[in-house]
C-alpha cells in the first residue's frame, strides 16, 4: 500500500465508508468492491465487511449481481448515510467539473457530460487572504490600501474585519472602517496592500451583518400561465411565492443577483417581482 492509500485511509472510519456505499447506490445505482479498494485504500477483507455491515444496517437496499459483479440498489432503495439531497449531489458535480475539488477526493465516480457558465476570473492574493483570516480571528485591524468605485486614486484605511461574504461573483470582507465609522465590504480583489495593525479603539457591534431578513419574491403577473408556472417550478415556489432568507448586510447583492435592483417593463426579462418591496426598501434604507 502507498503512502498516499495510507494516509488516505487513515483519515476514513468505516462510517465514511458506508456513506460512500450508499452514496453510489443512490446516485449511480451500483457499487462494488473494487470502488472501496481503489477510493480509500483499504484492503479486500476490509471492504467484505463493510458490505455486510451495509446490507446488516441497511436489508432490502442493495443485491448482488452476478452480471456486472456489483452490487445493485433495489427499487425499495432508500438512503440510509449519505444525504438525500439532489442539489447537494449538483454542487459536488460542479465542485468537480470547476477543479474546486479533485475527482479523488469525491464520492461521484460515473458522472454525466456537464459543463458551466464561466464566471470572469476574481484573482485573491493568497499571502493578503491568510493576513484577513489571522485578523479575523484574532480580532486585530488591518491597515489596507483600497482602489474602491468613488475615486481614481487607492486610499489608506484602517478596518476591523470580522466576517467573508460572497455575492455570487465577488469575494469581500465585512469590516468595521474607521475612515468611514461603518461596517462596510470591501471586495478583496481591490485590496492592493495590507499590514496588520493594533486597534484604534473597539468597533461597534454589526447591526446590518447579524440581521437576517426575508425577501418574497414571485413570478410576474403580467406573464401567461405557462411562463408563471415555469418560474415557479424553477424557483422551487409554494402558493405563488418564495422566501430567501439573507442578512441585512448582503439585501443589495441577493436583490441585484435577482435582478430585482431595477424593474423592466417587459415581463418576458423581467421575470421576478418583489412580494414585499416595502420592507426590503426600508432595509436596504438603513
Amino acid at each position: 500500500m502507498t503512502d498516499h492509500l495510507q494516509k488516505k485511509s487513515g483519515r476514513w472510519g468505516q462510517m465514511r465508508r458506508l456513506e460512500f456505499i450508499d452514496f453510489r447506490l443512490l446516485w449511480e445505482g451500483r457499487v462494488n468492491r473494487a470502488d472501496l479498494l481503489d477510493f480509500f485504500g483499504i484492503s479486500a477483507p476490509q471492504a467484505s465487511l463493510d458490505f455486510a455491515s451495509y446490507l446488516e444496517q441497511a436489508p432490502g437496499n442493495a443485491v448482488y449481481d452476478r452480471t456486472v459483479k456489483a452490487y445493485v440498489a433495489t427499487d425499495e432503495f432508500t438512503p440510509k448515510f449519505a444525504p438525500d439531497d439532489g442539489l447537494r449531489y449538483l454542487d459536488e458535480l460542479l465542485a468537480r467539473e470547476m477543479g474546486v475539488i479533485d475527482e479523488a477526493e469525491s464520492f461521484i465516480g460515473w458522472a454525466p457530460p456537464m459543463d458551466s457558465v464561466p464566471n470572469p476570473i476574481r484573482l485573491v492574493d493568497k499571502p493578503a487572504l491568510i493576513k484577513i483570516l489571522r485578523a479575523i480571528q484574532s480580532q486585530e485591524a488591518l491597515e489596507i490600501n483600497y482602489q474602491s468605485m468613488s475615486g481614481p486614486d487607492p486610499t489608506i484605511r484602517t478596518i476591523a474585519p470580522h466576517a467573508l461574504g460572497f455575492d455570487g461573483y465577488r469575494w469581500h470582507v465585512r469590516a468595521y472602517c474607521f475612515r468611514r465609522n461603518q461596517h462596510i465590504d470591501f471586495v478583496l480583489a481591490r485590496i492592493l496592500s495590507l499590514i496588520p495593525k493594533d486597534l484604534p479603539s473597539m468597533p461597534p457591534f454589526d447591526k446590518l451583518w447579524h440581521t437576517y431578513v426575508q425577501v418574497v419574491i414571485g413570478a410576474n403577473p403580467e406573464l401567461d400561465e405557462g411562463r408563471r408556472r415555469a418560474i415557479e417550478l424553477d424557483y422551487g415556489m409554494q402558493d405563488g411565492q418564495s422566501m430567501l432568507t439573507t442578512r441585512q448586510s448582503q439585501l443589495w447583492y441577493l436583490l441585484q443577483k435577482l435582478g430585482l435592483r431595477n424593474q423592466n417593463p417587459d415581463p418576458k426579462v423581467q421575470q421576478l417581482v418583489l412580494l414585499n418591496p416595502k420592507e426590503c426598501q426600508e432595509w436596504l434604507g438603513e
